[in-house]
């Protein structure tokens, strides 16, 4: 009888530090869960299509519902913005505070129908230096959508078990405070959350 072989790979779990290896896999397309500045995210480079959407469908998010997107610094921003717009950025930055910002030049994937895209400049040096290798990153909840976000790399894994290219442990969340919410308006920045 002919017969089929199933092999289990375990997935790959590195520490809290983010390795050249990491940076690799992104950027060769691959996505993974890993902490952000707040919470546990499922990231994926934000100018690769493919590796969005699988994200998206890991997650099982909603299409229309746009992915916030992590820089490294204010010159990854998908548009280019006037020097008043950049000072307020400034003041907002780096920090938990996710800020959407109208654009014309992002890509539709991350757009999704609102012609804008919610950006946050984290204020963890280490995560910062990963995206200044990748480019930004999208990094929504690590959760599916209408699910508690993950606290830990345990509770990432039985939501996305080997879905998922890599898993960064980077400790227990005790703080999970979602970020500020801001959108740039003509004259100021409106606070939501």
């Amino acid at each position: 009888y002919p017969y089929v072989v199933v092999y289990h790979v375990e997935m790959t779990v590195y520490s809290s530090e983010f390795t050249d290896e990491i940076a690799r896999i992104l950027n060769e397309g691959g996505i993974g869960v890993l902490r952000t500045d707040t919470i546990y995210g499922i990231v994926a480079r934000a100018d690769n299509e493919a590796a969005v959407d699988r994200v998206f469908s890991v997650k099982r998010r909603t299409p229309t519902k746009p992915p916030i997107s992590l820089i490294g610094s204010i010159d990854q921003l998908f548009n280019q913005y006037d020097d008043a717009v950049v000072g307020r950025l400034k003041e907002l930055w780096p920090g938990k505070n996710t800020i959407i910002l109208p654009s014309t030049t992002a890509p539709e994937w991350l757009m999704r129908g609102t012609n804008s895209v919610s950006y946050r400049l984290p204020d963890n040096p280490a995560l910062v230096k990963l995206i200044e290798k990748t480019g930004p990153l999208v990094a929504p909840s690590a959760n599916p959508e209408g699910e508690e976000p993950a606290y830990n790399i345990e509770m990432a894994k039985a939501y996305f078990d080997d879905q998922v290219d890599f898993y960064v442990d980077g400790g227990t969340v005790t703080d999970n405070t979602p970020s500020n919410l801001f959108r740039l308006l003509p004259d100021g920045m409106e606070q939501l959350r």
